[in-house]
């Protein structure tokens, strides 16, 4: 399964937050195998950005680990409101 989490970002914390978001997908990557990114919608709204953290390849109990490492991370510090997980599976092929 793949993990897509977006939240927004007050553009005065996105400097604060892209350290403390690259080190903790680079130790989860590392720890758990699984593919890492972290994208922005290319325009901000009334001073916020909306970013992605992008998990691929990972196995359900990925989630709690994740929420941990947020949590570890001190993330909801720099960020508005909540993150909004998304959850994709891949599509089996037509026998």
């Amino acid at each position: 399964m793949d993990l897509y989490i977006y939240y927004r970002v007050a553009e005065a914390q996105a400097a604060a937050l892209l350290p403390q978001v690259q080190v903790m997908q680079a130790a989860l990557g590392t720890r758990h195998g699984v593919q890492c990114a972290l994208k922005r919608r290319p325009d901000a709204k009334e001073g916020l950005q909306t970013w992605m953290e992008v998990y691929g390849g990972c196995a359900p109990a990925f989630e709690a680990e994740l929420a941990q490492a947020v949590l570890a991370a001190g993330l909801a510090a720099h960020i508005d409101g909540a993150r909004h997980t998304e959850v994709f599976v891949d599509i089996a092929p037509c026998a």
